[in-house]
């Protein structure tokens, strides 16, 4: 049997449901890979399973890390492998769920032993990217590391600023990205992949959903930590938007339009992501939970 299960979807595509459903029918446990859903503080906002999913299949890794924190890729992938070999043990079945694609290509053919860079270091960037702007530093990149450089996205600010700390330093990530090895060896992976339309009907319904249970208040609770704006958690769709709007900014109708529309350009990546990263793995177009998991399991 395959050692575990691996699910990759854009946002609000159904992936928590699907990948309950094969817990309940294949005696198996939850592992998140959304780097959103990591963060404690976001629960409504990063629609993170609730306690009747949690109460029905165990659940790792949602929550577990604060929103003054910077959780990278490394970090979940090391989280992630020692929860998946407990569950293993215990003769139950991983399923790792979630849309981060770096998690999923980190976890299935490994992470660059890039250096750490000096806290200074990382400060100038920063002060630069705000300044300068993605682009101006995505063209360095291209210069210094041009391997690197055309497989990170042009919009892709935290990538780009980590390929450029490690080739500042004097070394190459897409020469270390060469001698990566994957961390999970026994596994099936296949993508979830809605119909378009649908998939967008479906983000603007389910933030509507979000602002009805609790969305704004958990921005406002966010808000008052007063953290720096360049933290992970405070990039979460509809978190600025929201934020915005309690400053007084912009009505709440334009902050869930914004919401809506940075959700659906973020799907929109994932999906070019899935395309160009993910080549090998199987496509999953049912659009119903049944049809879902009937392919999923074939095999099984």
């Amino acid at each position: 049997m395959t050692n575990a299960l691996l699910i990759m979807g854009p946002t609000a595509s159904g992936k928590s449901a699907l990948a309950l459903a094969l817990a309940e029918k294949l005696n198996g446990e939850i592992v998140n890979a959304d780097s959103m859903q990591v963060y404690h503080d976001l629960h409504v906002l990063t629609a993170r399973p609730g306690a009747d999913e949690t109460a029905r299949v165990p659940h790792h890794l949602y929550g577990h890390v604060d929103a003054s924190e910077r959780y990278s890729a490394g970090q979940w992938v090391r989280d992630a492998v020692a929860v998946i070999d407990e569950i293993a043990a215990r003769r139950r079945t991983p399923i790792v769920v979630g849309g981060t694609g770096l998690y999923f290509k980190a976890l299935t053919e490994g992470l660059a032993p890039a250096p750490a860079a000096p806290a200074e270091h990382r400060a100038r960037l920063l002060e630069e990217l705000r300044t300068e702007g993605v682009s101006a530093l995505h063209l360095r990149l291209a210069a210094l590391d041009p391997v690197a450089s055309s497989r990170i996205g042009i919009a892709d600010a935290p990538r780009i600023l980590r390929a450029l700390e490690v080739a500042e330093s004097g070394a190459l990530l897409s020469e270390l990205q060469r001698q990566a090895k994957p961390a999970l060896h026994d596994w099936r992976g296949f993508l979830l992949w809605p119909e378009r339309a649908a998939l967008y009907a479906a983000i603007e319904a389910r933030f509507d959903a979000m602002l009805q249970h609790g969305a704004l208040d958990e921005a406002r609770v966010l808000a008052a930590q007063a953290l720096d704006p360049s933290l992970p958690a405070m990039k979460a769709h509809g978190a600025p938007a929201l934020m915005a709007h309690l400053r007084g900014e912009m009505p709440l109708e334009a902050a869930a339009e914004i919401a809506k529309r940075d959700t659906r350009r973020y799907a929109k990546r994932q999906f070019t992501w899935m395309a160009n990263q993910q080549t090998d793995w199987p496509r999953l177009e049912a659009a119903t939970l049944a049809d879902r998991l009937d392919w999923a399991t074939q095999g099984i």
